[in-house]
């Protein structure tokens, strides 16, 4: 496996890392702007959620705009996109503008995420194109670190002796630092080709042949060649792709693998944890400072497994990660949803003079009342607080009047991460971008995707909901559950894709 062929394959899926950064840097950002703007659950989840609803327009169409106009052009428009959404994003004065720029960037990112693996697939060979195609779900995790590390140093140094940064502008530094690697992004897209399979469907074969030697060089380049005359001379029977041609018989099975996955990866939460990290680690009562700290740690172990992922994907193979690891999620949601189960919650009369924040007396009412659950306790402060105080005081107000071992659903939450970064998050991708015919690849991974993102859209927009409703418990639960569901499934249909070439599995899968 050559330098290069590292080098593309890490500069094109840098659109996961930003991303990541997206994802994870709103985590803390909400913490801020939140109470700022005085925003309700539903506002919160709006914000939260709102580019991964842009991004189900972008799934939709990015594959077919690529099949027309080639994936480097529309990845250079995905990175001019994230620098215009992080400048908009830090200088917003509305709630409205803010998720408008957040938009912007879902977008970016809803194309990002579909043509890299995509045009990684399209360079790679057979044995490298796992741990290649990989490199994009260990970009998005990078992304995370970068952004939890980011936020835990932004809040760190917004202290009250600090006139640079306050409550009302950390929350805008943190989305603004966005625009470093945007810029970066985009400029380093110029030393990127152009697809070679790409390059064949648009009949500019002698330039795909050179593509592909200054990538594998002269002897592997031949027969990378041959593979693909192949599958484009097999193909030239084909009548253009439709989207009614998804559906065909065919192409069934492949189909229902892809949904069953791109959905499973979603409905189990992963960008609840992943986008409301900060929120969830203030529920355990460790406080706001520790709250982003642990974002810190969620993310170092993330990039851990992700490499773990990238070693082993293309040795033990595509079906061994995501058994296990669907099982090991469903465990570890389900471990935190004990862990919550088991919490109370209580404010003693020392706990109440040490608020320094305004109205704190008026909790007096409720000194030493016991609570057996979050949702009670949470409604209580709120309506003696307003929600605009209890929503910038929440990690304060919850680290003293919660009794719960934190370590449990630490544990549980980290071995959610752990064990969803070395099977559904990267194998996901690797898998969509080695189930379908090249024809109808662009096609089918659009259709996918849009569910998936969906799914998440769903999820990161009802989860404060969830977590104010139903509590923490059981909106644990719920994840854990699907996940059991979703690993009896999978072990039922999944194929594996391990080792063979797009157009070896085109033959196998395809019927």
């Amino acid at each position: 496996m050559s330098k290069k062929l590292v080098f593309i394959a890490f500069v094109v899926s840098l659109g996961g890392f930003l991303f990541g950064f997206d994802a994870g840097i709103i985590s803390g950002v909400m913490s801020y702007a939140g109470p700022e703007f005085d925003l309700t659950d539903g506002q919160i989840g709006w914000v939260v959620s709102s580019p991964s609803w842009a991004a189900m327009i972008a799934m939709i169409f990015s594959g077919r705009l690529s099949d027309m106009i080639g994936r480097k052009r529309v990845l250079l428009g995905v990175a001019f996109l994230y620098a215009v959404s992080a400048l908009f994003s830090a200088y917003a004065w509305s709630y409205e503008i803010l998720y408008i720029a957040r938009m912007v960037g879902g977008l970016a990112f809803g194309a990002a995420l579909i043509l890299a693996p995509m045009y990684i697939a399209e360079i790679s060979t057979a044995e490298n194109r796992g741990k290649l195609v990989s490199i994009q779900q260990l970009n998005i995790v990078l992304g995370f670190f970068a952004a939890f590390l980011s936020n835990y140093f932004f809040n760190a140094y917004n202290t009250a002796g600090n006139s640079f940064l306050t409550d009302e502008n950390v929350w805008r530094w943190m989305l603004g630092v966005e625009l470093i690697p945007a810029v970066l992004y985009f400029i380093t897209l110029f030393f990127v080709p152009k697809s070679p399979r790409w390059l064949y469907l648009k009949n500019r074969v002698e330039e795909a042949k050179l593509v592909l030697a200054q990538i594998h060089g002269r002897d592997r380049a031949d027969s990378e060649i041959e593979s693909i005359e192949k599958s484009i001379l097999a193909d030239k029977s084909v009548e253009k792709v439709k989207w009614i041609d998804i559906l065909k018989p065919s192409l069934r099975f492949i189909m229902i693998v892809g949904m069953v996955v791109g959905i499973l990866q979603q409905v189990t939460g992963i960008n609840a944890v992943y986008f409301y990290a900060t929120s969830i680690f203030k529920q355990t009562g460790i406080g706001t400072d520790a709250a982003f700290s642990s974002g810190v740690l969620l993310s170092t172990v993330t990039v851990i497994f992700t490499l773990i992922a990238i070693y082993l994907i293309d040795r033990l193979g595509r079906r061994p990660l995501l058994l296990f690891g669907t099982a090991g999620i469903a465990l570890s949601l389900l471990l935190c949803a004990y862990g919550f189960n088991q919490a109370t919650y209580t404010l003693n009369a020392n706990d109440v003079a040490g608020f320094e924040f305004e109205n704190a007396q008026s909790l007096t009412p409720y000194i030493d009342k016991q609570y057996d659950n979050d949702v009670d306790f949470k409604n209580d402060m709120k309506l003696a607080l307003g929600n605009q105080i209890y929503s910038k005081y929440d990690g304060t107000i919850l680290e003293a009047a919660t009794n719960i071992n934190a370590s449990l659903v630490l544990v549980g939450i980290l071995g959610f991460i752990a064990c969803f970064a070395f099977s559904l998050g990267p194998v996901m991708w690797v898998l969509l971008s080695e189930l379908f015919p090249i024809k109808y690849r662009g096609l089918a991974i659009g259709i996918i995707a849009f569910v998936n993102s969906f799914i998440s859209s769903l999820v990161q927009l009802i989860f404060p909901w969830e977590l104010s409703n139903l509590g923490n418990a059981m909106s644990f639960f719920i994840f854990g559950a699907i996940a059991l569901v979703g690993f009896l499934i999978l072990l039922k249909i999944l194929p594996e894709t391990k080792g063979k070439s797009l157009e070896e599995l085109e033959t196998m899968l395809v019927k």
